[in-house]
């Protein structure tokens, strides 16, 4: 396999980031704007704050997400907050002037459709290693000093705190369809960031290891074979050596590993859980044919 050109993946990630801005801009002026929805977030508080005090959402969104591109610069990196920054601006000035039609005066199609777009947008962008939100910045952040909050807990609850103003100061109807809005860019941004192919890792123990190791090796996937002993159980202590297997496969792969693993030994140990990305290796299996 031919190696790829240097420039390759900067254009790719440039071009991600682009058509992220478009897309988001076309969830906010294209659906949101004109029905005064508001999602969650940064670019909700500046949406919201629009709306009260009548400032244009293109100014407030690079102002109020200065101070946390600021803290990714310090605490992340600065290619990363470069890129950022320069995708903010760039949402900011695709919003003024960039003619989006107004699509539809339906609300729930506007609530769905607009958190689809914005979602889709935010999901680009952070594939092409930019964000468009400085919410996941400072969730990140907070959590690193918390030994108590993950990042998902911090996103929920300055959410809250942002839908619950918008109740206040909009009215409790535009709250509720914000939210679904939110949830509609919540599960687009986790489908492009994770995709159908989220990874998933499984240990197997059996003592038929060598057979499953050899079929999963046929079946193409990548497979780890740990040293282990056999530990407390029924009958006691034991201190027989015992391999575990360690493979990585995609989620729509896991039926197909458990009929394998079923057909050689009904009584194996399977642990799996899901890992948010993996890099080199092999975990994609051989086609059917």
């Amino acid at each position: 396999m031919s190696q790829r050109p240097s420039w390759f993946q900067p254009a790719k990630n440039f071009t991600l980031i682009i058509v992220g801005i478009l897309s988001a801009g076309m969830g906010l002026k294209g659906f949101l704007l004109s029905s005064q929805f508001i999602d969650g977030g940064v670019t909700g508080v500046s949406m919201l704050l629009a709306d009260v005090t009548g400032w244009p959402l293109a100014v407030l969104i690079p102002i109020i997400n200065l101070p946390f591109i600021a803290l990714g610069y310090r605490q992340l990196g600065g290619p990363f907050a470069v890129k950022s920054a320069v995708a903010i601006v760039g949402l900011s000035v695709c919003i003024a002037i960039v003619p989006y039609p107004d699509v539809t005066p339906d609300l729930l199609l506007t609530a769905i459709f607009g958190g689809f777009f914005i979602g889709l947008g935010i999901g680009l962008a952070m594939r092409g290693g930019a964000v468009l939100d400085g919410t996941e910045i400072a969730a990140l952040l907070i959590s690193r000093s918390s030994h108590l909050l993950k990042v998902s807990d911090v996103i929920l609850l300055l959410n809250v705190i942002i839908f619950g103003a918008a109740a206040f100061f909009l009215t409790i109807e535009l709250a509720l369809y914000s939210i679904i809005t939110y949830f509609a860019a919540s599960k687009m941004i986790n489908f492009l960031v994770h995709g159908l192919e989220e990874y998933t890792a499984v240990l197997i123990v059996s003592g038929q290891h060598a057979q499953i190791e050899t079929r999963l090796a046929e079946m193409g996937w990548g497979v780890t074979v740990l040293s282990g002993q056999q530990g407390h159980g029924k009958h006691g202590a034991r201190k027989q050596n015992h391999d575990v297997l360690y493979t990585v496969i995609t989620r729509l792969e896991i039926g197909r590993l458990k009929a394998i693993i079923n057909e050689i030994d009904p009584l194996a140990f399977m642990i799996q859980y899901g890992i948010s990305d993996v890099s080199g290796g092999k975990v994609k299996s051989l086609p059917l044919h």
